[in-house]
């Protein structure tokens, strides 16, 4: 700590509260520092070792949490058409804008597309006023793009939307099956629960099914790099697989199911057939297969790669179907478990936050479920049918259906498909307000109104993470300027539309409440979702919630006491209208967006390791850049061959949605891909890149039931740039030149207060020498001094300013290869301090020809972990003892087992056991 807050710090309290990223829900531990003239700040954070989801464990970005709460970029004052406004006149006239469109148009010319980001209490009072007060259902979500398909297929399986399995049942299997998931990169602290579980069973056996071998497949005794898209194939061939061995469960199915036999005549193929169409080996599949049934316990754990399809409720389904034929589900260690990629994706789904349902698990579209709410909220009015998904919430903002959309917590230009037309539909729009934390992204640009929301450090209330936990989000820091609470803009709002009775909230704990109460209203063991224990709930007890897995009913509870729920569907009995499960017959179907001649590569997208969503948090972390710096397309070599492209030069790429030049990143070679395939990030946008919006290269393709996009598969083209000059700019962020301008395409990252840049200049606008001379000219007028050499094709040019580095430029007509690590390290020194000669010479430090950065935590470098390997130290746990990797936020554990595994080969079994039990070899 500072020694000048020291001295006149005041106070100091340790706060509980909840990570705002992935839908593991882990709780985190932070001191809150005041000092004597009442200023906060976060001064430590660390994990809750007593937080049942991670146990004291966090990852790279929840452990950096702190470095990206500042208030850069913050939204601090409602504004209108781009002028400050008071709160009170931004709520009146977004009121009169809705009375008018309602007035002329109906309810349903109004809508909410909210976020997982949201906290429950948010959530609630948004679905309330929206379906009860305004009478449209139109309030959807971006939950809609990752997890919809999974609650439509518990829903059609179990008869609710209800995940039947907790994490300890990752532990406690005999077969971990992940599907569509690279759980290493987005849920890392259950993936370090897995390789925690498996190191104390060798005996457990993991089986990644995805076509991308990635991170998580280090774990896995066997990988099935399916054909994308091809899942249902795959499980319909286990269902009858499962039925003519022993793994059938005859009693169960007998007992407590409906349908198998339908189900089971639309999966008759033979494990021939479903070779050919997931175009893998034979012999794998019946490995898998037999894995299946041979195994007591088995765990199905599923994400995006099922989700993300215009067939991914019959995915799920086809899962559910494997589980319920062998009996496997409602006991430990086995089941379907879908895990979700947001923070309170969950927690939206309790209180009806999809355009298809009402709170507390009750469904629009029943006359009784409708009433049942109505009275309970006392309200005017009620939605009278399910409203608009999100795809189709924005067709009707384009063709004028729609007139006003109301944005919270979530950027839709960057993460919904077919961006062309999200911007069409946000220009054509009369009315569009936008509650977030941020100032700029790509999405508040077609904003008229913008209303400053909280941030994680300041958002009070409950989320509920993917094993149906409900923590605290505890607020730590007072908002600043005038940001407000979701709920509070919401609340206050509602009462400007003239809803008072309604919407008189003070805090959330009276929101909450009232949620508990609807989750037993009338709730004779009708729905599983039900927390009415907490309907009385007193503030005291509200803020020292503890974290407690529903549900919780009345009957049986104290709200001092939470026991952890039964087991669900451990007594076969299910929420069907007769009490059994429903199998469902399968008929796969092959994704909207195939290859042809014109388009012959399939795209893959997902997360990275250290980013998150559109980068608003992690993207202000120099940290979280280190790893990787910057979004490209991973292809295979002998793809890339084709195209006359090596890695790092750049490539344009196309759809049948978007035009070539709209999309344009770097090729990076990844030979675990299957050919033909390619894969990219989904976090850049025009905030962080020029051209690397990925979204624009997908289709409005979706599923029919869940309405879930298909942002797994597009067909694109791959065309070369004509990159004529690759330039890398380095610059202090304290005064920085805006350069971007002067290139065709351009990627940003900031490191430790070094805002740097990643620029292509193609033949269209300019010439190399020119631009050398712009950079030049403009340092030049800001009285710096300029260094210049050119060695072979590459020119580096040095900045200082009263003897300080201001920037370093780096310009090739090939890609550049050297250290950004180290370019970046160069900004704020002194000139005299550095070997000037060898920095533009461009020969780096000696730490920084050490390659990649491995494991940010501790800056260790891929070429240090392979010489620790070739040395001996050949297992993950030895690594981390002798370099310190991966003891920290183990978030680059899996890679260190791929390193192990590509690098130990040739080292002599008698080095390896003198260092380390043969267990611990990977």
């Amino acid at each position: 700590m500072n020694a000048s807050v020291s001295n006149t710090l005041s106070s100091e309290k340790t706060s509980h509260t909840t990570c705002p990223y992935c839908g593991v829900g882990c709780g985190v531990e932070v001191t809150v520092s005041e000092t004597e003239s009442g200023q906060q700040s976060l001064s430590h954070l660390e994990g809750n070792r007593q937080h049942p989801a991670n146990f004291g464990q966090l990852c790279v970005k929840g452990s950096n949490l702190l470095d990206t709460n500042d208030l850069s970029n913050r939204l601090l004052h409602p504004m209108i058409e781009g002028e400050r406004v008071s709160w009170p006149d931004a709520y009146q006239h977004i009121a009169d804008k809705f009375t008018a469109i309602i007035n002329e148009y109906g309810s349903d010319a109004v809508a909410f597309y909210v976020s997982g980001q949201l906290l429950t209490e948010d959530y609630y009072a948004v679905n309330k006023l929206a379906k009860g007060y305004l009478g449209t259902a139109n309030v959807d979500t971006n939950s809609r793009l990752c997890m919809s398909s999974a609650v439509s297929a518990y829903k059609r399986a179990f008869g609710e939307d209800i995940v039947p399995c907790d994490y300890q049942d990752l532990e406690n299997t005999d077969l971990l099956v992940l599907i569509g998931s690279n759980a290493a990169w987005t849920h890392p602290i259950l993936f370090q629960r897995m390789e925690k579980a498996k190191k104390l069973n060798p005996e457990m056996r993991i089986v990644h099914v995805d076509p991308r071998a990635n991170a998580t497949s280090s774990l896995a005794d066997l990988h099935l790099g399916i054909k994308p898209g091809s899942d249902a194939y795959l499980f319909n061939g286990l269902l009858n697989y499962i039925s003519k061995s022993h793994a059938f469960d005859r009693a169960f199915v007998e007992s407590h199911t409906n349908g198998f036999d339908a189900a089971l005549s639309s999966a008759s193929l033979s494990i021939e057939e479903v070779a050919s169409h997931c175009d893998i080996d034979a012999k794998t599949v019946k490995q898998f297969y037999e894995l299946f049934v041979s195994s007591p316990k088995a765990i199905s754990f599923y994400s995006m790669g099922i989700n993300q399809s215009n067939s991914g409720v019959d995915k799920a389904n086809s899962i559910i179907n494997c589980h319920l034929a062998s009996g496997k589900i409602g006991k430990e260690g086995c089941g379907p478990f879908s895990i979700t990629g947001q923070p309170n994706a969950m927690g939206g789904r309790e209180v009806g936050g999809l355009a298809n349902m009402l709170a507390a698990h009750m469904d629009i579209e029943n006359p009784t479920h409708k009433a049942r709410v109505k009275e309970f909220w006392q309200s005017p009015t009620i939605a009278e049918q399910g409203g608009l998904k999100a795809v189709d919430l924005f067709d009707s903002l384009e063709n004028g259906k729609v007139k006003a959309v109301w944005i919270m917590a979530t950027n839709p230009l960057v993460s919904m498909p077919n961006r062309n037309k999200i911007e069409r539909a946000l220009k054509k729009a009369e009315l569009v307000v936008v509650s977030d934390v941020v100032s700029e992204n790509d999405t508040l640009a077609y904003a008229h109104v913008k209303l400053p929301a909280t941030a994680w450090s300041e958002k009070d209330g409950t989320v509920t993470n993917s094993e149906r936990r409900v923590s605290r989000q505890r607020g730590l820091l007072i908002p600043p300027g005038e940001a407000k609470h979701d709920w509070q803009i919401i609340s206050e709002f509602a009462q400007a539309m003239g809803f008072k009775e309604g919407f008189n909230y003070t805090h959330p704990s009276q929101i909450y409440a009232e949620h508990a109460a609807l989750s037993g209203y009338e709730n004779d063991d009708e729905r599983y979702f039900n927390i009415s224990a907490h309907k009385n709930i007193s503030l005291n007890t509200y803020n020292n919630m503890k974290p407690y897995r529903w549900p919780l009913p009345e009957v049986g509870a104290t709200q001092n006491s939470l026991p952890d729920s039964k087991r669900v569907f451990s007594d076969g009995k299910f929420y069907t209208e007769n009490r059994r499960a429903n199998f469902i017959p399968i008929d796969p179907r092959i994704p909207e967006q195939c290859t042809s001649d014109d388009y012959p590569f399939v795209l893959n997208t997902g997360r990275l390791r250290d980013q998150w969503h559109t980068m608003t948090r992690t993207g202000k972390t120099g940290k979280l850049a280190q790893h990787i710096s910057e979004s490209s397309i991973y292809m295979r070599a002998e793809d890339a061959a084709k195209l006359s492209v090596s890695e790092g030069e750049w490539v344009h790429i196309s759809s049948a949605m978007s035009q070539a030049e709209q999309v344009c990143l770097p090729v990076k070679i990844d030979e675990k891909l299957r050919l033909g395939t390619c894969f990219a990030p989904i976090h850049w946008n025009q905030t962080f890149a020029s051209s690397a919006s990925i979204a624009r290269l997908f289709t409005d393709a979706r599923d029919p039931l869940s309405g879930q996009p298909e942002l797994k598969h597009a067909a694109i083209k791959i065309e070369k740039s004509p990159v004529v000059q690759y330039v890398q700019v380095f610059q202090s962020k304290i005064d920085v030149l805006e350069l971007k301008q002067l290139f065709d395409h351009w990627q940003k990252s900031v490191r430790d207060d070094v805002e740097c840049f990643t620029a292509a200049l193609t033949q269209k606008e300019s010439t190399a020498s020119s631009i050398f001379n712009k950079i030049v000219t403009e340092f030049s007028h800001l009285g710096c001094q300029i260094y210049s050499r050119i060695v072979n094709s590459l020119s580096i040019i040095v900045v200082s300013k009263d003897e300080v580095i201001k920037a370093v430029i780096v310009m090739s007509d090939k890609p550049i290869n050297l250290a950004q690590d180290w370019l970046a390290q160069q900004i704020y020194k002194n000139i005299e301090e550095i070997d000037l000669p060898s920095l533009l010479r461009g020969i780096p430090d000696e730490s920084f020809t050490l390659g990649r950065q491995v494991c940010s935590c501790f800056n260790v470098r891929e070429k240090t972990i392979v010489n620790a390997i070739k040395s001996g130290f050949a297992s993950v746990s030895s690594l981390g003892d002798k370099l310190k990797c991966g003891t920290n936020c183990g978030s680059c554990k899996s890679e260190l087992a791929e390193l192990v595994k590509t690098h130990s080969g040739n080292i002599p079994i008698s080095v390896v056991t003198e260092v380390h039990d043969s267990e611990d070899v990977v």
